[in-house]
């Protein structure tokens, strides 16, 4: 609130980053501020703990998965709870980063899609509504993750296939018990060490990965090896689309919501800004001038 105001009051140059989705589509009317937007490498998604998950056996379970793939609307939570600062994300790969493609837009379509959902679980012998426990941090991951997870919520019970236990939990506790098989179903959210598509896929896919949700799958594993590797850059990209592909139809151990776009916000006498806000992700300091 502090900052939103300090902007507004134009007691500050630039902000960048802090600023919630109904703070800066506020500031975006103001007279003497400019809003600057760059391409984005923050994702937002959903984990499934493969062990913990519901579901009886691995088919059922990914059935499951399936289906929550096809009933989220990632198009109202963009417009809805982020007015735009978020699109939706269709890879695990952002868009901008070389090898990214569309893979779940391209299996499992644009918008929510019931009969299919409703196909997947039946396929799979899974009765309907499926009791779902999703939890989620209210602040780690900003302050509209609480809007967030609601409108998921509301989506998925929408279908009538589900039935959602949405639980909360503050951060220090959030990040031991995601770990600790505690959580079936659970937010989290992903800014990149370096602007490459691997940042996305070794630390979510390899063995031993950071997810800890029990995802480890040799053929992924050996394309991650050989997208790595690779020095042939088309062929490397052609490696990164066949990892998103198999990611999105064959496994689903995460499904991306949104991926955010860079934003800040400067005074009309600040100049540079648009320069930096590029696809490095970092916000450099050396082309802002003010005068």
């Amino acid at each position: 609130d502090n900052l939103k105001l300090d902007m507004q009051n134009k007691s500050i140059d630039v902000a960048w980053r802090s600023l919630t989705p109904t703070d800066i589509e506020s500031l975006e009317g103001t007279e003497g501020l400019t809003v600057h937007e760059g391409p984005g490498g923050e994702l937002r998604y959903v984990v499934f703990n493969l062990n913990t998950m519901p579901g009886g056996t691995p088919e059922q379970k990914l059935a499951i998965r399936k289906a929550v793939a096809a009933s989220v609307d990632r198009d109202a939570l963009s417009e809805n709870v982020y007015k735009g600062t978020f699109t939706p994300a269709w890879s695990v790969v952002p868009s901008g980063l070389e090898g990214a493609n569309t893979a779940f837009k391209d299996i499992y379509g644009e918008s929510p899609n019931k009969d299919e959902a409703a196909k997947f679980l039946s396929d799979a012998g899974i009765q309907t509504p499926v009791a779902v426990n999703l939890q989620y941090n209210p602040d780690h991951y900003g302050s509209s993750s609480s809007e967030e997870y609601a409108a998921v919520k509301a989506q998925l019970e929408d279908t009538g296939l589900f039935t959602v236990n949405l639980q909360s939990t503050e951060w220090n506790t959030y990040n031991k018990e995601r770990v600790a098989d505690t959580y079936p179903v659970y937010q989290l959210g992903w800014f990149p060490d370096f602007p490459d598509a691997d940042n996305y896929l070794t630390p979510f896919f390899a063995p031993d990965n950071f997810l800890q949700n029990h995802f480890d799958n040799p053929e992924i594993t050996a394309l991650i090896d050989a997208e790595r590797t690779e020095t042939d850059e088309a062929r490397r990209s052609e490696i990164i689309g066949e990892i998103q592909t198999k990611m999105a139809q064959d496994h689903v151990s995460t499904l991306p919501l949104l991926e955010g776009k860079q934003i800040a916000i400067s005074t009309d006498s600040v100049t540079g800004v648009d320069e930096t806000l590029d696809a490095s992700f970092k916000f450099r300091f050396t082309p802002i001038a003010k005068g």
